[in-house]
């Protein structure tokens, strides 16, 4: 069939049309990044999920006692979708990682100091759930200066008290002295205190729900010991309900990001 200088320009848009069509998916693929990595750090091998804008401001979230970072998927997507560079570990001995017959606050705080360090991440923000943010705060304090915010939520600076769970905590101890070590950390662990917060020159928001097992008034206590701390109380929640399967950490977090200018 004879090709006519209309079907040859037609052709010809045709075939510019495809080319542009995979030359902004192919962009936009590399402009993203979804995948799973390992690190050594501090003697153990963590598994770390990285996702997100590829030239995104970086934020390391942190999961909480016995989880791991697929536990902040939720909070993880929302970030990434506002432009951010998500690097979401799990714990030494948690998740993906080999168990450990001991752990301690202060030997994981070291894990993500070298992490954030070795990855070249500068001063990132750190978000910790439950154990995660008693990590962030413990980090902070061993290496002032290594981050350029702190979120926390549902985070103590010692056991004492803290929470209806350890009231009388020499007898809580006793109760619990075979289960196992992850769950242990928690009835000796950590052993910070409000001198240690007023170290801390970051912005910090430190958060907890109205029903959770921390106190409101050791939240309060780390809000108000940290010089560029602030406290929320969220109505209703939990230790972990508007997190949990839930957008509403990421409707408080982003907008915190956005208000210090990060």
């Amino acid at each position: 069939m004879t090709q006519t200088p209309f079907s040859s320009f037609m052709l010809y848009i045709a075939l510019a049309v495809i080319g542009t069509i995979v030359v902004i998916v192919v962009r936009k693929q590399a402009t993203t990044i979804n995948e799973l990595h390992t690190i050594d750090v501090n003697g153990v091998n963590l598994t770390y999920l990285i996702k997100g804008a590829k030239n995104g401001k970086p934020v390391l979230l942190l999961h909480g006692n016995g989880g791991h970072h697929g536990k902040l998927k939720i909070l993880t997507n929302q970030l990434a979708q506002a432009g951010y560079l998500v690097y979401a570990p799990d714990s030494r001995g948690q998740g993906a990682n080999a168990p450990l017959e001991e752990y301690h606050y202060i030997d994981m705080a070291e894990d993500m100091y070298q992490m954030i360090n070795l990855l070249h991440l500068g001063k990132p923000v750190v978000y910790g759930w439950s154990d995660g943010g008693i990590i962030a705060l413990q980090m902070e304090v061993i290496h002032p200066g290594t981050v350029s915010a702190i979120v926390t939520s549902g985070a103590n600076i010692f056991p004492e008290d803290c929470g209806d769970d350890f009231l009388n905590i020499d007898s809580v101890r006793e109760a619990h002295k075979d289960d196992p070590p992850l769950f242990k950390m928690m009835l000796y662990e950590p052993n910070m205190t409000a001198e240690d917060m007023q170290t801390i020159q970051c912005p910090s928001l430190i958060i907890s729900g109205e029903n959770d097992l921390i106190y409101e008034s050791h939240t309060r206590l780390i809000a108000e010991n940290i010089p560029n701390g602030e406290a929320m109380i969220l109505p209703g929640e939990d230790h972990g309900s508007y997190i949990r399967h839930s957008r509403k950490m990421g409707r408080i977090l982003i907008p915190y990001l956005k208000k210090i200018g990060y």
